[in-house]
């Protein structure tokens, strides 16, 4: 070949090259999994059967329920939001697989909302070295505040030391010189709820566990009423929350209950004892959210509007305001994060922080704090209604002291979406 022939190959290749790489920095910026001009999908794992599902199953079509609503009044940024929901069954096996399909198959930009402690932990270092962004996990476990190790993870509920010590300074209190117990889930739920219980209280009477694949807790509430227990604290899903009463009840055995957020909302409980849910008069709890029942509540109203036009053939408890509120606080993180979305942009703007919302209690989000919401309120059920009382509390959940938290929260814009 002639220097010259040679000489217009060497153009010609170099003209191709210059091209193909202009081209793939064009497909790298349209090339963020799960971002089109038009559209946003996102996914999660959630138990839509299994023994968690009582409640639990209608968290995910609740934030769906205000995505639609989003979506038809314009999305963010012009692109609409679809959720995708896996059923994993409560079960860790299947919480791998259905997370894995929807990150390596369906592609999706985020997981949102991933449900359950035993279940999210499994996903975790799979969600990180993909740099997948793992947000507002529904547990309130310390796992997802490690900004170092787990820097895509985010939680969403108050952490269960930090509401097991508000729910135990309430329990020393009002019932000083009672003898207390602890129920708890046997994994991180149960052992952070009691951690945060013991700061406060010390010794107990009584400590039990329970597994979600045994529904016979008889030994353990057997073993509350041997050793007098007059005050339960449960760390318990929504139905161990009910199958702890009912059997206590068929022991004869009354005590004071006092209930995790994870297992207090008093429609799902009574749903479940159904004609024994007046054994659940007085049961106490905490929230960092406002309460379905509460009309009044403009949190409450906006959520009850969005789900009788969206989701009208559901139930709207606290499982549907806490989606809602999940949903809601996505939607502010996508906003901040620009029209230009990136992975790493929303993060970052989740990082920056200063959401605010219908929580009670502040969200703690920063570089260095991925926690959720930092306290809660109590409730009590009277009446066969559960209804909040006394101020706002919140603390960390390290040895400092649990104080009333004072902020206001702001209304919810006129639209119904954040902006």
């Amino acid at each position: 070949m002639s220097h010259p022939a040679r000489r217009t190959v060497a153009i010609v290749t170099s003209l191709l090259l210059a091209g193909t790489a202009v081209a793939a920095c064009g497909d790298d910026k349209a090339a963020v999994p799960g971002v089109t001009d038009t559209e946003i999908v996102i996914g999660t794992h959630t138990p839509l059967t299994g023994p968690a599902a009582a409640g639990y199953s209608e968290i995910a079509p609740a934030a769906k329920a205000y995505f639609d609503y989003v979506n038809a009044n314009g999305g963010v940024h012009g692109r609409k939001i679809t959720y995708k929901i896996m059923d994993d069954g409560y079960n860790p096996a299947n919480t791998t697989q259905v997370v894995r399909q929807l990150v390596l198959q369906d592609k999706v930009f985020a997981i949102l909302n991933g449900l359950g402690t035993p279940t999210h932990t499994g996903v975790l270092d799979f969600l990180n070295t993909n740099k997948v962004p793992d947000l507002f996990v529904a547990s309130g476990s310390l796992s997802w505040n490690q900004p170092t190790k787990y820097p895509q993870t985010f939680g969403f509920n108050t952490d269960y030391t930090v509401e097991g010590k508000i729910l135990a300074t309430h329990v020393k209190t009002t019932f000083a010189g009672k003898k207390v117990c602890f129920l708890g889930q046997d994994d991180d739920f149960g052992r952070d709820s009691l951690a945060g219980v013991k700061k406060v209280l010390g010794t107990l009477a009584a400590e039990q566990k329970y597994t979600v694949t045994n529904a016979n807790v008889g030994p353990q509430i057997g073993a509350f009423k041997a050793a007098g227990c007059e005050v339960v604290i449960l760390a318990t899903v929504p139905g161990f929350t009910a199958l702890s009463i009912g059997t206590a009840a068929r022991l004869a055995f009354r005590p004071q209950w006092v209930v995790s957020n994870v297992g207090s909302d008093y429609p799902t409980v009574a749903a479940l004892l159904k004609e024994a849910a007046p054994l659940a008069e007085g049961m106490i709890g905490i929230s960092p959210l406002p309460a379905a029942t509460d009309a009044a509540d403009p949190w409450t109203a906006l959520f009850k509007k969005v789900h009788d036009q969206y989701s009208p053939g559901t139930p709207f408890n606290g499982n549907a305001i806490y989606g809602m509120s999940v949903a809601y606080l996505f939607v502010q993180a996508l906003q901040a994060a620009g029209k230009d979305l990136t992975r790493e942009g929303l993060i970052a703007a989740v990082e920056k922080g200063g959401f605010t919302g219908p929580g009670y209690a502040p969200l703690r989000y920063s570089r260095t704090n991925h926690s959720g919401y930092g306290g809660g309120r109590l409730t009590r059920v009277a009446s066969a209604a559960q209804a909040f009382f006394g101020p706002v509390y919140e603390t960390d959940p390290a040895d400092g002291p649990v104080a009333e938290y004072t902020q206001q929260r702001p209304a919810p814009p006129t639209s119904g979406i954040p902006g």
